[in-house]
């Protein structure tokens, strides 16, 4: 069975002793590409440097709405040229965050919107953090789906099945980290029951949010296996056939090769 993980900040310092052990690992457990996400202009040139040094490894640049207030001059035309590297293929992570008072919700939008035009205009996907700005992220993406298709993720999806269905609408796919795997997950689980076979995408989001029965301990991509497992069992399907629609879904949205 061959795996994606697609969402994992691989170029954090949680990974600097064992970085090629844990991408080791993550090949061991069928793992056959991981996303590696940038947060800022220099997080995004790691990645990039990473994918360039590893077969399974892809990247996706941008900024994190938390590191908006941070960008220097010259910072988004960095990662608007590391679009033309060969192992980048998506944008992101950006969105709204409203939890914590990093950024003015103003720049964090500025930034938002500047990636999903760029999405739209490269045709690249677009990955979506949301923390406490639901309302505010589907207003933006409603004017987005306006202008054109949107081809994206909403990223460790904690949302209602609300939510979901309208995101899903949109033309977004939606993608469950280790928390759909938490005791106290029981809505989550049953709105990752619902999400169309075509549309659901698996990811770790390491080094955070490891699942159970693994949480406190850095996350990585070989525990991948553990939201699968969990996720297909709320769905009713066999580990092996969500495997199979999870690496599909990621392939065609990262427009993926199969190294299978």
């Amino acid at each position: 069975m061959s795996l994606v993980d697609t969402h994992a900040h691989l170029d954090q310092e949680e990974f600097d002793p064992d970085r090629d052990l844990a991408i080791s690992r993550a090949l061991e457990a069928g793992i056959e590409t991981i996303v590696a996400i940038g947060v800022t202009a220099a997080s995004s040139q790691a990645v990039v440097t990473l994918a360039s040094e590893n077969p399974a490894v892809v990247a996706a640049v941008g900024i994190h709405p938390n590191y908006a207030a941070e960008v220097q001059p010259g910072d988004w035309d960095r990662v608007v040229a590391l679009l033309d590297q060969p192992k980048v293929h998506a944008l992101g992570e950006t969105g709204l965050d409203c939890y914590r008072d990093y950024a003015p919700l103003p720049l964090q939008q500025d930034y938002f919107d500047r990636h999903i035009r760029l999405s739209q205009a490269r045709d690249v996907p677009f990955i979506v953090h949301t923390r406490e700005s639901e309302n505010e992220i589907l207003a933006m993406l409603e004017e987005a789906r306006r202008r054109g298709p949107l081809r994206g993720v909403m990223h460790s999806f904690t949302g209602s099945s609300t939510l979901a269905e309208t995101c899903l609408a949109l033309g977004m796919y939606i993608s469950f980290a280790g928390m759909v795997t938490f005791k106290k997950s029981d809505d989550l689980r049953a709105v990752a029951a619902k999400i169309p076979g075509e549309r659901i995408l698996l990811e770790t989001d390491s080094p955070y949010l490891s699942p159970h029965p693994l949480r406190g301990k850095r996350n990585e991509p070989a525990n991948i296996v553990h939201t699968l497992n969990v996720v297909a069992e709320a769905r009713g399907q066999s580990a092996a056939e969500l495997g199979r629609q999870t690496t599909e879904n990621a392939r065609r949205l990262f427009k993926l090769t199969s190294r299978g």
